[in-house]
């Protein structure tokens, strides 16, 4: 009999945590992202191209395969050229985990096995300051990359990721606006 009493109460919490959930997910305006204190600790992280690129906006999917090198081209004739910050910056962390799903560790693994067998032509160019790497994009007209919010300017365009700017409410791409640096 015992064992019928635990299955029994065990299903009991589990409708009630069913129901539960339910409730929260049902609830008019309930909102699961940051809470006001969590976001204003996150800056978003802008993904920036030279002025003259004609491309606006690009999904998720699309900035995944530029950022592995996946993607080569805008154009037949408009290489892509990749501009990251140093290994180990919070915002090389943050595209790493949120763009590419890989560590630092797999992210050079995969560049080093692509440039090896022929799969990606360049590897990333790498720049130590945000105001390094929005120089090099205004001066390269196939060239990508990010920047905090608080760093860019008018030189570069900040395209939109999945139809959505980084100033928008739902926009996922955040930096840890206390980590500076490494």
């Amino acid at each position: 009999m015992m064992p019928m009493r635990r299955l029994t109460a065990f299903a009991a919490l589990l409708a009630l945590a069913m129901g539960l959930r339910a409730d929260v997910r049902a609830t008019p305006g309930a909102d699961f992202g940051p809470t006001p204190e969590q976001a204003a600790l996150l800056e978003p992280l802008a993904i920036v191209v030279n002025r003259s690129n004609p491309v606006n906006g690009l999904t998720s999917s699309e900035l995944h395969k530029i950022f592995l090198g996946d993607r080569s081209h805008w154009t037949p004739d408009r290489r892509i050229t990749l501009v990251m910050r140093e290994p180990g910056e919070a915002e090389r962390k943050t595209i790493l985990r949120d763009v590419c799903g890989m560590t630092e560790d797999q992210f050079k693994t995969h560049f080093l096995h692509g440039l090896f067998t022929g799969e990606i032509l360049v590897s990333p160019k790498i720049l130590a300051s945000p105001t390094g790497a929005r120089k090099f994009i205004y001066n390269v007209p196939g060239a990508i990359g990010y920047l905090r919010v608080s760093d860019v300017d008018d030189t570069v365009k900040v395209l939109r990721i999945d139809e959505l700017l980084p100033n928008d409410r739902s926009y996922k791409l955040r930096v840890d606006a206390r980590q500076v640096g490494k």
